[in-house]
């Protein structure tokens, strides 16, 4: 099922302006502080990173450090220090919503429904979020608990009921849970918003796309192309379809035009990686990859990607730390047990190789049937909605 919302651009929650206690140097750090936060405002992470670094240095128990420190890294996309930052944030203040809301957004920014439904799911407990609800709402569609999915997303109706993307998904998650008046609610809505919008015909086209009626798609895309050519994600569903068809040249560039729309989005460069190498284009390839990773440095499949790269070049230390990273994505993924047992192989290392082939055939049905499960739209699975902050 791909329903994904398109972007939103807002900038990650900083609830953390809070006054310094006694230090040190109470002058020094209080000046640090809103040097940082003066640095963070106008995105220089290296030298917010720098000034609240120094606070921390002169008052280690400053929360409004720890959580802008936070920040800092999930701009960079650096999951493991936030949620280390976020953390000690909240053992110093658990009673601030703010600091769990980024917990939150954090693992929801990594694709990890499942924990980010805890924090958002305590921050609507303390206090009405329309942010927190909305993004726990998603967490519960992405893991397939429809009835919650609509019911937490029904409140939001009054404010977000012009809003194509949100009408979708709770039309989707109505219809899944047998709320018939709801779904009929949503559906009419939807219609009756969208008229000739391109966003509309987006959605309309990922729904063929769906199903694999890629013709039907093209003409949906191609509409909401004429209407606006620079709608972020029309041209990499294009692209899609043209991968999924095997005509990588076509589907380079629709991802290239998608990266031209939005430079900071690491699933086009993925996508360029994976159709560069099937075009046997390995230099471009392992550059994509590599500038997929600078914007996400979790993206597994890229990390499998420059596997494939190191392993075809004999470069087999490296492409066992990719794999390594790759495994830390994805530990049930077939195909990367596979190629680290191919690549074990290569390098005579032929008794850690086995238990690797044989963990790859175990995987292996498992794998097909998830991927029969995504084609069937019985799973959503789709890299526009991770780009939702709301």
């Amino acid at each position: 099922m791909e329903c994904r919302f398109l972007p939103c651009h807002s900038l990650l929650v900083l609830a953390f302006l809070v006054p310094l206690g006694a230090a040190t140097e109470p002058d020094s750090a209080r000046a640090a502080f809103e040097q940082g936060q003066q640095a963070l405002s106008r995105g220089d992470l290296s030298a917010a990173e720098k000034n609240f670094r120094q606070v921390l240095a002169a008052e280690p128990n400053n929360v409004g450090a720890h959580g802008n420190l936070a920040v800092v890294y999930m701009r960079r996309r650096e999951w493991a220090p936030a949620l280390a930052e976020l953390r000690a944030a909240e053992r110093l203040a658990p009673k601030m919503p703010g600091i769990r809301l980024n917990i939150g957004l954090a693992y929801y920014r990594q694709a990890d429904y499942r924990h980010a439904i805890a924090p958002f799911e305590s921050v609507l407990r303390d206090r009405e979020s329309s942010q927190a609800r909305y993004l726990l709402g998603l967490c519960y569609f992405f893991t397939e608990r429809y009835a919650d999915a609509a019911r937490t997303l029904q409140p939001l109706w009054p404010q977000e009921s012009e809003n194509l993307n949100y009408l979708y998904v709770v039309s989707i998650a109505a219809n899944m849970a047998g709320l018939v008046e709801l779904d009929q609610q949503a559906t009419a809505r939807l219609i009756e918003v969208g008229q000739d919008k391109a966003t509309f015909h987006l959605i309309i086209g990922k729904a063929y796309l769906a199903h694999q009626d890629y013709s039907r798609a093209i003409d949906e895309f191609q509409h909401a192309a004429r209407l606006d050519p620079a709608l972020p994600f029309l041209h990499y569903f294009l692209g899609t379809i043209y991968r999924r068809s095997n005509d990588f040249e076509a589907a380079k560039q629709e991802f290239l035009k998608d990266a031209a729309i939005e430079p900071d989005v690491p699933y086009d460069y993925d996508q360029l990686g994976a159709v560069c190498y099937a075009l046997d284009q390995i230099p471009a390839a392992e550059r994509y990859f590599k500038q997929a990773l600078r914007l996400d440095p979790g993206m597994g499949t890229s990390h499998y990607g420059l596997a494939k790269i190191y392993k075809q070049q004999n470069r087999y230390t490296e492409a066992l730390k990719a794999l390594q990273a790759a495994g830390t994505t994805d530990p049930q993924s077939a195909s990367v047990h596979y190629l680290r047992g191919q690549v074990l192989f290569a390098m005579g290392r032929r008794a850690e190789a086995k238990p690797e082939f044989d963990e790859a055939a175990r995987l292996k049905q498992a794998v097909r049937d998830e991927l029969e499960r995504t084609i069937s739209g019985q799973h959503p699975s789709d890299p526009q909605l991770a780009r939702e902050d709301h």
